[in-house]
């Protein structure tokens, strides 16, 4: 089935909703959603974010607020609104803004005299606008999304490493040193930007894979760094397949050993200290790895996850762990979205 954007997932959703069925035979209106929990969680999520927010376009989650931002506005962006139409049409112009405001001379979209991990904020930055340059109306803001966008490639290509893979910092401020969580973040906004129709340059990807393969160990994980191997991380591991796949690697000779690990440590939705402490961003990334493997697995896998995500919302409408409620949030709201299929970054 062809995958929706923004402008024409309602009135397919309405169509669901009257039993039509898509082309497989399974009724598209239960693939989309099958229970009102996760609809009204989602609703209270994104209320939650609308509300948090301030007027300059931040939300008030010291010292990351560039990478929250952004993805706080991934989230919105997932429900379907954009910067002109949509209940969060408001908070996702904000949000916007706040990132062009942040971008620098270089091309850097963050700010290093406080931000100690300035590439998070970059990535995530990345990711957020390009989604927004799919869908902006206003030539004046696309002029000005798609110099901010060409800027933050550049910067972004300078920022890589030797061994291919970027650090909390670029190349340059960190001594080469490398880590793969960031490396994802950067290779999933240079994706984004590239499906907006900003040039990316190939052979920064190609390094990118190839840092990626170098760090996988032989159980079929990937270690935290090309400088630290030896102990494969689940969280890494899922997040640099969802990258993979973003660079249109579905089935190189590495895929597989990571698939197997992924699912082996993952898949039976393994607790907190399994995932390194950092649950919510492992699933983050392995939801987007098995919805790309097709309704056969991710329905059922869905189902569990969907609902242990909103079985731990508090009353607010927020979620809470590491880091602030507004980072985890963002990331359960943009899991519970995944089926909707409306950012192309997240489409199968």
């Amino acid at each position: 089935m062809k995958p929706l954007n923004r402008r024409n997932w309602l009135a397919a959703a309405t169509m669901a909703t009257a039993g039509l069925s898509c082309s497989s035979g399974r009724a598209y209106g239960n693939r989309l959603r099958s229970d009102p929990r996760w609809e009204q969680a989602i609703r209270a999520g994104l209320d939650y974010l609308a509300r948090e927010q301030n007027t300059r376009g931040q939300w008030n989650t010291p010292p990351y607020h560039t990478a929250l931002a952004a993805l706080a506005g991934t989230a919105l962006i997932c429900s379907g609104s954009t910067t002109t139409q949509g209940p969060y049409a408001k908070q996702i112009a904000r949000c916007a803004d706040f990132l062009i405001s942040k971008c620098r001379p270089n091309g850097l979209i963050g700010d290093p005299a406080t931000d100690s991990r300035y590439t998070y904020g970059h990535g995530f930055a990345m990711l957020m606008l390009s989604q927004v340059l799919g869908e902006e109306g206003y030539e004046d803001r696309r002029v000005e999304l798609i110099d901010v966008l060409n800027r933050a490639v550049e910067f972004c290509c300078s920022a890589q490493t030797d061994a291919g893979g970027w650090g909390y910092v670029s190349a340059k401020d960190g001594a080469n040193y490398d880590e793969g969580s960031t490396t994802i973040t950067q290779v999933q906004g240079l994706r984004g930007c590239r499906n907006a129709g900003i040039a990316v340059p190939a052979e920064v990807i190609e390094k990118a894979k190839e840092y990626i393969y170098n760090c996988k160990n032989e159980d079929g994980g990937i270690s935290y760094s090309s400088k630290q191997m030896g102990t494969s991380r689940p969280a890494i591991t899922a997040a640099a397949l969802a990258a993979l796949y973003n660079a249109g690697d579905y089935d190189g000779k590495h895929v597989p050993d990571m698939l197997r690990y992924s699912r082996e440590q993952l898949h039976e939705l393994t607790d907190e200290a399994s995932a390194f402490g950092h649950w919510h961003y492992t699933y983050l990334y392995y939801s987007q790895v098995v919805y790309r493997q097709g309704d056969d697995e991710w329905l059922e896998f869905r189902d569990g996850l969907y609902n242990r995500i909103v079985d731990e919302q508090i009353s607010d409408g927020s979620w809470t762990r590491q880091i602030h409620p507004v980072y985890i949030t963002a990331c359960n709201l943009i899991i519970l979205q995944l089926d909707r299929g409306l950012l192309p970054i997240y489409q199968r």
